[in-house]
């Protein structure tokens, strides 16, 4: 039996994922809002930009196609929730400086 990820080994995953209209990766634009990992399946919750974001089902599937690649994912669901909704404070500051997008 493979050993599950922990959540440090998810974000760093899931960081490889790039909202492909901001061109940031979902990680440092704060859209993910919570992981928990329950006996191999490791769910997800997270917003995005907007509610009509055309991304919707793009991202949804890159975040499971690539959590499904870690050894010891059994299943992966994601929740995209809308409250509280995303602002660009829940941005990292390195995404900021790549966007520069000021503080808040």
């Amino acid at each position: 039996m493979s050993a599950t990820p922990n959540e440090s080994v998810v974000l760093e995953t899931l960081s490889q994922i790039i909202d492909p209209e901001i061109g940031c990766n979902i990680v440092d634009l704060g859209l993910i809002y919570r992981v928990a990992i329950v006996e191999g399946i490791v769910k997800v919750t997270m917003t995005l930009t907007t509610p009509g974001c055309p991304m919707h089902e793009s991202i949804s599937q890159g975040v499971k196609s690539a959590l499904l690649n870690l050894e010891g994912v059994t299943g992966v669901e994601v929740e995209v929730v809308w409250d509280p909704p995303w602002h660009p404070s829940l941005m990292s500051e390195q995404a900021r400086i790549a966007l520069r997008v000021g503080n808040f």
